[in-house]
């Protein structure tokens, strides 16, 4: 195990092909949470990426005991779960409770469906992420759904900001507040599943929310606040990788503790924001 430091260390492997796959799909993950994070955090529903985090778990785990591609299964499990979460959690006050009784559920159908494929150590592969053997057939997957958010979001992204702000608003304005409510939910399915693949369930939230929320306490301007949620969100993916390189320590290690100190930071920041306007 090299030092912390070791320039070289770190040098070598990333001159590497499965690092810089690794490099590719963080940094795409990062993307994704940056422009996804601020609507998260706005909608309420950091409880809900939690959720379908561990649930795209479950649909990983059927397809490893139906033979079909793991990725394939997470992303079926992972819009199942936002799409239920959706119908079934739509009133603010009722939602997290839904949530923790169909994640209950779901994670109950996760430990059969591990259990009938004899192999434990997946499950624990799937809550921890495998970032160094992503491959290109990973990496391929997490670019098609980054361009497909990516578009979405360029067509719906001014009504579902409204409706996120201010929905009772929206509603009255006529805005489908129903209908953009399902479709990010799916959207949001879509990077939990890839981020679950790349970095685990246990750890999306570092990148699906954390960004988002910091962001929120230096700035109330939508354009200000998703530029720095991207940018926050790639400073702990691309950041974290390079630095567990050399000490070979588990990339999620640093992932969470730089969004946990960028939090901190903005939280600070945004402290003394507020105590100087009044």
């Amino acid at each position: 195990m090299g030092s912390f430091f070791d320039l070289a260390t770190t040098g070598d492997l990333l001159a590497r092909d499965f690092v810089q796959q690794a490099v590719l799909a963080l940094a795409l993950l990062g993307l994704l949470g940056g422009l996804l994070s601020p609507l998260i955090v706005a909608r309420q529903m950091s409880f809900a990426v939690h959720g379908v985090s561990e649930l795209s778990v479950t649909g990983a785990a059927a397809a490893l005991l139906a033979g079909v591609g793991v990725n394939i299964g997470g992303v079926i499990g992972a819009v199942i779960a936002a799409l239920t979460f959706g119908f079934l959690g739509n009133r603010a006050r009722e939602r997290d409770s839904v949530i923790g009784v169909v994640m209950a559920f779901g994670l109950g159908l996760a430990v059969l469906f591990l259990a009938l494929y004899g192999n434990a150590s997946k499950g624990f592969a799937m809550l921890t992420g495998q970032v160094v053997s992503v491959g290109i057939s990973g990496l391929t997957a997490i670019a098609v759904t980054t361009g497909v958010v990516i578009a979405v979001l360029a067509v719906i992204y001014r009504p579902l900001l409204f409706a996120s702000v201010d929905p009772r608003v929206a509603m009255a304005s006529g805005v489908p507040t129903r209908t953009l409510s399902i479709v990010f939910a799916v959207l949001m399915g879509l990077a939990c599943a890839q981020g679950v693949q790349i970095i685990g369930a246990l750890l999306v939230m570092s990148l699906l929310i954390t960004p988002g929320a910091a962001a929120m306490r230096v700035s109330s301007n939508p354009a200000v606040v998703t530029g720095l949620a991207i940018l926050f969100a790639e400073i702990a993916a691309v950041g974290g990788l390079i630095l567990s390189l050399a000490p070979g320590l588990p990339v999620s290690v640093f992932v969470t503790t730089i969004s946990f100190v960028i939090y901190l930071v903005c939280r600070y920041l945004g402290r003394n924001r507020a105590h100087g306007q009044t």
